[in-house]
């Protein structure tokens, strides 16, 4: 574990290696699973204030689940959550022609039509964060419908921490996000 400001950094997220393959698992971590994306209570008004404008991006059932079950759910262990259809795909998933599932929130960021890129949860996966009174952990979930992503991410060389740059400064800063990089150097012995 490395310590950053409040910040309890997982040894794997420096180690694991870790590249999306869109086109090998099909976006399953938005299908798969015993919840939704994990909200904060900041992005609830978030969604509550954007939902009519991503509503044109969405797929009748995943409209429909969040008519009937709310915008988002409380999930078993106590989490605010984004719906699911049918105890499956998030209601926000849409498919590509590849069979491809995507996001129609950040389809509608996308296209400049809301600020909101999309939950961070999600624009951190595989990273997840567990917010504590004095700190927030954060660490590499490895599971089984990633395999192609730790595959690619390994030709490749690529650390989660390296391909999670984008939502990690979203979440905590550049300044943050550059001690994180220098702490891998540390720890590496290349400074």
């Amino acid at each position: 574990m490395v310590q950053i400001e409040d910040k309890i950094v997982s040894l794997d997220v420096f180690e694991k290696k870790f590249v999306c393959d869109l086109s090998a698992c099909k976006g399953a971590c938005c299908v798969e699973g015993d919840a939704g994306a994990p909200l904060s209570s900041n992005e609830l008004n978030i969604l509550d204030d954007i939902f009519e404008k991503v509503k044109p991006y969405m797929r009748q059932e995943g409209i429909e689940a969040i008519q009937q079950q709310g915008l988002y759910v409380i999930d078993s262990d106590g989490d605010n959550t984004t719906t699911l259809v049918n105890n499956n795909e998030c209601s926000f998933v849409v498919y590509d022609q590849e069979g491809i599932a995507k996001c129609s929130i950040e389809q509608a960021y996308n296209d400049g039509i809301i600020a909101f890129k999309k939950p961070i949860s999600c624009h951190l996966f595989p990273i997840r964060i567990q917010v504590y009174r004095d700190f927030d952990a954060v660490n590499y979930e490895d599971i089984d419908i990633c395999k192609p992503a730790c595959d690619c991410g390994q030709n490749l060389e690529i650390p989660v921490y390296r391909f999670l740059k984008e939502p990690l400064i979203r979440h905590y800063g550049e300044g943050w996000y550059k001690a994180l990089c220098q702490a891998h150097e540390q720890l590496n012995g290349t400074i």
